[in-house]
């Protein structure tokens, strides 16, 4: 058989109990005759533990003492579920990230891989151990530092080391059975997707569903990486991401049009009212913003008034990075000779996403008398060709996702959306 890469969240090697219900599981894998290739999250809420820690003895922690404080996590998790399995008989063998070979950038707190090297795992499956990497981390390619991966990139490692080591699958397990047409935890009717391709699941996760790592899917999508989300608190089929044409050949029938509603509750919004309607103020406005390095998500631009000849500019971006874009746009308002800025951070994002949508007509319309007859107030529209997104009240996000679910016939009749624990991830 071949080599298989399993990836452990936070909720499912919370406590002891956990670790020891995980290393059995990895146990019966290699029992199956597979090599087995471990990636684990720091336990529980450690990571988040260990940021408050830095918080509260440093306003501001230097970015490279924080990724070696946050990498500590996944560096006890690697070792005592190492412990655990060779309490079960097994041999295992702990690797941090940069033991691993996981080469990256020099960007502390949002590394990117540029490499992987993982010439210790392999010899460690190759003499019949268990290899268990710790996730969200790697090592600096040009600084030799400690780096790691930004929030969920234990997703990001586990299958960069499955496309390095030529596996067959990378399982990615977290506490729920797979990927649902919305958040259990908020649409009860939902439904598991049986398989999904990449292009609707980076859709899916850009648009805040919490299923796997957006950079995660793109890397498997470029190296064509089979991807099994499953739960691991249960032994159910989970769902897989492949290729659009392998979800194709799998239906007889044509896919459903949608496939499910996203949801995002950490958006903010800025709106730059009377911005003069002549060329390179919005160019300077952008600038302003790409330079602060932060990332937008939908702009919408009004009509210039007649009268005026002035506009208005509004813009999402993440609600963590919203009071710096205002601090830089308020030092342009006398250069560009814009009236005012106007924040709000009790915004959410809805999205509806289905690569059958692009070949049928209506799909807008119904979404949107769905969110009118359940009281739903539109405040921005963004589209692509599998997806619709509309940006609503925070505090009507979950009214709208239960609308749009129903109003696509996503439910299922079936009990079936189970969250073991945890928050997901």
């Amino acid at each position: 058989m071949g080599i298989v890469v399993q990836k452990y969240g936070g909720s499912s090697v919370a406590d002891a109990a956990g670790v020891k219900r995980v290393a059995q599981r990895i146990v019966n894998t290699k029992k199956a005759g597979h090599q087995v290739v471990v990636v684990v999250s720091a336990m529980g809420d450690t990571t988040d533990e260990l940021i408050d820690l830095a918080n509260e003895v440093s306003p501001l922690p230097p970015a490279r003492e924080l990724d070696m404080l946050l990498t500590a996590g996944e560096r006890i998790s690697m070792a005592v579920l190492a412990m655990a399995i060779q309490n079960l008989g097994h041999e295992a063998r702990s690797f941090t990230g940069s033991q691993a070979g996981v080469i990256t950038d020099a960007a502390h707190g949002k590394a990117k891989i540029i490499d992987v090297t993982p010439g210790r795992i392999e010899a460690a499956i190759g003499e019949g151990a268990i290899a268990i990497v710790a996730g969200f981390q790697g090592v600096s390619q040009t600084t030799k530092d400690i780096t790691t991966l930004g929030r969920g990139g234990s997703d990001t490692t586990a299958v960069a080391l499955a496309v390095a080591l030529k596996a067959d699958v990378c399982e990615i397990y977290s506490d729920v059975d797979g990927i649902f047409t919305a958040d259990p935890r908020i649409e009860p009717r939902a439904r598991k997707v049986p398989r999904i391709s990449y292009e609707e699941t980076l859709e899916m996760a850009a648009q805040g569903a919490k299923i796997l790592h957006l950079r995660c899917v793109e890397y498997a999508r470029r190296y064509d990486m089979p991807i099994h989300v499953r739960s691991s608190f249960s032994e159910k089929e989970g769902t897989w991401v492949v290729k659009a044409e392998d979800v194709a050949q799998e239906n007889s029938m044509e896919a459903a049009i949608i496939t499910g509603v996203a949801h995002d509750r950490s958006q903010a919004k800025i709106t730059i009212v009377g911005v003069p309607d002549k060329p390179g103020e919005a160019a300077s406005i952008f600038r302003a913003v790409a330079d602060a390095q932060i990332n937008l998500d939908m702009i919408v631009q009004n009509v210039s008034a007649a009268a005026t000849s002035l506009t208005d500019i509004s813009f999402t971006l993440p609600r963590g990075e919203g009071q710096t874009a205002m601090t830089a746009l308020s030092r342009l308002q006398e250069s560009v000779g814009f009236d005012s800025l106007q924040y709000d951070d009790s915004v959410g994002k809805v999205s509806i996403v289905g690569a059958g949508m692009s070949s049928s007509p209506g799909i807008s319309a119904r979404f949107f008398e769905a969110l009118s007859e359940a009281g739903v107030n539109i405040e921005m529209i963004s589209t692509s060709e599998i997806r619709v997104s509309v940006v609503v009240a925070e505090t009507q996000v979950e009214a709208a996702v239960n609308a749009a679910h129903a109003a696509f016939d996503l439910g299922s009749d079936e009990i079936e959306a189970v969250v073991y624990g945890g928050t997901g991830r």
